[in-house]
């Protein structure tokens, strides 16, 4: 299959509607922070998506059964394993989280990032 150029997806011009929703409450550690979503992009298969994904501060339980790229544009974040390990990211740190990990995600100062995810069959 060829596509054209009229294909490629510019985030900074999409025109990507933002989705906002509040966390299960079960998965709440602390405080209730809103969040917000603009999927740029699904693959046909639904396995493959792209975009910006922003939340206020607050913290929650995670639990990865997809491989997520990050990059932080706005904010900080703080991610700790099961064991009680944890690392720090500010903007422009550049991570992925592999399927699998599981812990907890907490926003200090409210983030911003682009996402890539690959979820497996």
């Amino acid at each position: 299959m060829t596509m054209s150029i009229n294909a490629i997806i510019r985030f900074a011009s999409a025109q990507t509607a933002v989705e906002s929703y509040s966390l299960a409450p079960e998965k709440l550690l602390k405080g209730n922070p809103e969040q917000r979503l603009q999927n740029h992009y699904s693959s046909p298969c639904n396995q493959f998506n792209s975009g910006i994904w922003q939340s206020e501060s607050g913290a929650w339980k995670i639990n990865y059964t997809e491989y997520e790229y990050c990059e932080i544009l706005e904010g900080v974040s703080v991610i700790t394993d099961q064991q009680g390990q944890s690392q720090r990211f500010t903007v422009g740190d550049r991570f992925i989280i592999p399927a699998g990990f599981q812990g907890s995600w907490e926003v200090i100062e409210p983030c911003r990032k682009v996402y890539v995810i690959f979820e497996p069959k």
